[in-house]
Order: C-alpha cells, then sequence, then structure tokens
C-alpha cells in the first residue's frame, strides 16, 4: 500500500471507506480515503479525501495530507521521551524503545510512526482503535514531543 510521492515523500493509505448519500433514487456511493505521508525524516501529514472513485479520493487524501505536515523531533530512531496523544476517545501511548526492538504499533498508528522514520519504538492504543481518531491520536503525542534543549531553552527564557 506504500507508494512514492514525488521525489522524497512516502505515501500510505491508513483507510478506505465506501460512504452513502441518500437521495431521492436511493443511494448514491462515494469513497472516503484516509491516507498519512511523510519522508522519513522527521516530516508527516494526514488527509482525507472523498470521490466517486477509489484512486481519485486517494489522490485528493494526498494532496490534502501535503498541506498539512508537520515537524516532528526525533532522536536517533526513536522518540525522546514517553507520550500521551489523545483525540476524541482515542488515546495513544508512545514509550522510547532500545535499537533492536522495531516499530510495535497497530495498523494506523504504524503507518504514521513509519512516515516519520521512527524505528524503536513501543505503543499501545486505549480506548477506540477507530483509524481516523487513531492517527490523529498519534500525530497529536508526536506533536507534544520535547528535545533536550527545547526544554532547557525553554527554562533559560522563565528564569
Amino acid at each position: 500500500m506504500a507508494e512514492d510521492v514525488g521525489a522524497e515523500f512516502e505515501e500510505r493509505v491508513v483507510a478506505i471507506n465506501r460512504v452513502a448519500k441518500v437521495v431521492k433514487g436511493g443511494r448514491r456511493f462515494s469513497f472516503s480515503a484516509l491516507v498519512v505521508v511523510g519522508n522519513g525524516a522527521g516530516d508527516v501529514g494526514c488527509g482525507l479525501g472523498k470521490a466517486n472513485e477509489v484512486p481519485a479520493a486517494i489522490g485528493k487524501a494526498g494532496r490534502s495530507a501535503k498541506k498539512n505536515f508537520r515537524k516532528i523531533h526525533l532522536n536517533n530512531g526513536t522518540i525522546p521521551h514517553q507520550v500521551i496523544g489523545k483525540f476524541g476517545a482515542a488515546k495513544v501511548v508512545m514509550m522510547p524503545a532500545a535499537p533492536g526492538t522495531g516499530v510495535i504499533a497497530g495498523g494506523a498508528v504504524r503507518a504514521i510512526l513509519e512516515s516519520v522514520g521512527v524505528k524503536n519504538i513501543l505503543t499501545k492504543c486505549v480506548g477506540t482503535r477507530n483509524p481516523h481518531n487513531a492517527v490523529r491520536a498519534t500525530l497529536d503525542g508526536l506533536q507534544k514531543l520535547r528535545t533536550p534543549e527545547m526544554i532547557q531553552k525553554s527554562r533559560q527564557e522563565e528564569a
């Protein structure tokens, strides 16, 4: 499901849903796609696209994901500290892991972490495992990450 987008971005389809609109003559079906785009070096974005055909929905979602790119601070292939990301009913607990551990994560969370470029991490989804909420909760947790230099700088500004 992973494919190259442009020269450096990797696009992963996380979920595809068939959605229906009820009209006078019956139901009109279309497709909704959730896509994660990352460069494997700390940049990642997620997007949602809807269209009458699956490839068109994936294309729209990919373009949407590239528009909301975020920079994630990593530490030698893992995260600097434990963090909990929350979105809706989803909670994702992420813990740094020793080299050689690999990415211990479920489907939606794994797609985000591999796109960011994390090599070793332990995760647990608590609450719902809905892919949309799990992806947003993972991004929330990754946004909360702070490197030791960032923490030191903020403490110097306070004093």
